[in-house]
């Protein structure tokens, strides 16, 4: 870390996305500035959330404190054993974030005091939006604090007008959750749907905690979004001409592009499999790391991919057996929750598996169609390698995010935009997204010509964005002066 002018402390939160995604914007911002060093403080996910022993989040985040890339270093922060108060998931989450305060505090008083000038002066505090809580512990330090929100701009302004409309205008943001009915939206074109608005919304312990949350956010220097100009402007502009929301920094796609080579993977088979399909031809059903369904909804699933006739692969997972565990597991025979004989009537045209490399499989040309849970870095990434999107969200803002890619944006279809499938609550009524909905969504994702050539004109947008001289390149220009700012001055910019 020698000869760095500003050090930045990363603290993203304990989920694989989020590292990922943070990781690659602390690359991106090292590359970019050779006076910046970051250190990255990784937070062990608690075992609610699949990190028992040997889980892949739990390997992948020991792992990284075992590296130092160039001027970006590692810090395991210990786990507290405390065991959590029975609240909602997400409260509990956010609880178990905050209960790490006080290993941040004793870092960051470290890095204070240090007297080497070459290790670089704190520069400011970089928090995951759901690690909002370390900007108490910064402003103990009196270090400013920039949070990196890793979904969209659209989402950050519909968190915030939540809150507004909750602290300023009164309104019962849980009977409105709850209702059935449409509001405007600064950050959106058209009226949201109340029945999309995510499932902590409709609770009141989940309600506190988003409206917790937007509070903070309010309290940051900065917000980074991983988002670019033009597939957002409209929610970038909402945001930038409101004078109580900080400043925002649209800097993205930030996605972690090294998955792509695929057959260094281990995945020699679904690579090898693609390679043998005509180009563009093949429908990719995926539901990011949380997400699974029961033996009914699989069967649906299957029955519509056939009736639609077209070439599909298909990450099929398993639901987590008990609730020590949210993450799903790959089956050892995925025949036994699929239809009699599906199999060998699809052999031909179809392909079953466990966990993918998802960015190895949207990057390949077979690929036409992406069946998608909705995650903003699977969304990202698929509009980045030109695959349009058929919109199945199951949890968290998902439903948000599918309503402005296939309504506003015009950059995917519909098969279910309100379904929801919390993984937090299995108790709550299940939806079942019928063969015919299944059916009818892939055949408009796999045939419809204006929403293909919209995001093939996004692809080139969001590579123009990252490169030299597009919006998120300049972006992030702008971010690191103000990075730099903070401990030079402005005199020596």
């Amino acid at each position: 870390m020698a000869n760095s002018i500003a050090e930045l402390i990363f603290i993203p939160a304990p989920g694989v996305g989020h590292i990922m995604s943070t990781i690659e914007i602390a690359k991106l911002l090292v590359t970019r500035d050779q006076q910046i060093s970051i250190t990255v403080l990784v937070i062990i996910p608690p075992p609610t959330f699949g990190s028992g022993s040997g889980s892949p989040i739990t390997t992948y985040t020991q792992s990284l404190a075992k590296n130092t890339m160039d001027r970006i270093s590692f810090i395991e922060l210990p786990q507290d054993k405390t065991p959590p108060v029975s609240k909602a998931p997400i409260a509990a989450f956010a609880d178990y974030i905050n209960s790490h305060c006080k290993y941040v505090r004793k870092i960051v008083a470290d890095k204070m005091s240090q007297p080497d000038p070459g290790s670089g002066r704190v520069a400011g505090l970089v928090v995951d939006m759901f690690c909002t809580g370390m900007i108490d512990v910064a402003n103990e330090f009196n270090v400013p604090t920039y949070v990196f929100f890793t979904s969209n701009a659209a989402f950050l302004g519909f968190k915030l007008y939540i809150q507004t409309l909750s602290d300023d205008k009164n309104q019962d943001v849980l009977e409105l959750s709850n209702s059935d009915s449409m509001i405007p939206v600064p950050s959106f074109i058209k009226p949201v749907p109340t029945k999309l608005f995510p499932g902590i919304c409709q609770t009141r312990e989940g309600l506190e905690f988003l409206l917790g949350s937007a509070r903070k956010q309010r309290e940051a220097k900065a917000i980074i979004v991983n988002t670019f100009l033009e597939l957002e402007k409209h929610a970038i502009d909402s945001l930038s001409e409101d004078s109580t929301i900080p400043m925002v920094y649209p800097v993205g796609p930030i996605l972690n592009l090294e998955a792509g080579a695929g057959k260094k993977l281990g995945n020699d088979d679904i690579i090898t499999w693609l390679d043998t399909q005509p180009p563009s031809s093949v429908v990719f059903l995926c539901f990011g790391s949380m997400g699974s369904f029961d033996e009914v909804q699989v069967k649906e699933i299957a029955n519509g991919l056939e009736r639609s006739g077209h070439r599909f692969l298909w990450s099929l997972r398993r639901p987590p057996s008990d609730q020590t565990t949210r993450s799903p597991s790959d089956y050892e025979d995925p025949g036994t929750v699929l239809p009699e004989g599906f199999q060998e009537r699809t052999a031909g045209i179809g392909k079953v598996t466990g966990w993918v490399p998802q960015v190895a499989v949207l990057s390949h040309g077979a690929v036409g169609g992406f069946v998608s849970h909705c995650g903003w870095n699977s969304l990202l990434e698929s509009l980045w390698f030109g695959v349009p999107s058929a919109a199945w969200p199951i949890y968290a803002e998902q439903q948000i995010n599918a309503f402005e890619m296939v309504v506003e944006l015009g950059l995917g279809v519909e098969i279910k935009l309100d379904y929801k499938n919390e993984f937090s609550n299995p108790e709550t009524d299940k939806v079942v997204v019928t063969a015919d909905e299944i059916e009818s969504g892939i055949r408009r994702l796999m045939e419809d010509k204006k929403v293909r050539k919209e995001v093939k004109e996004m692809r080139e947008k969001s590579r123009v964005a990252m490169a030299e001289g597009g919006s998120s390149y300049a972006s992030v220009g702008r971010l690191i002066v103000d990075f730099k700012r903070n401990v030079l001055g402005h005199t020596e910019l």
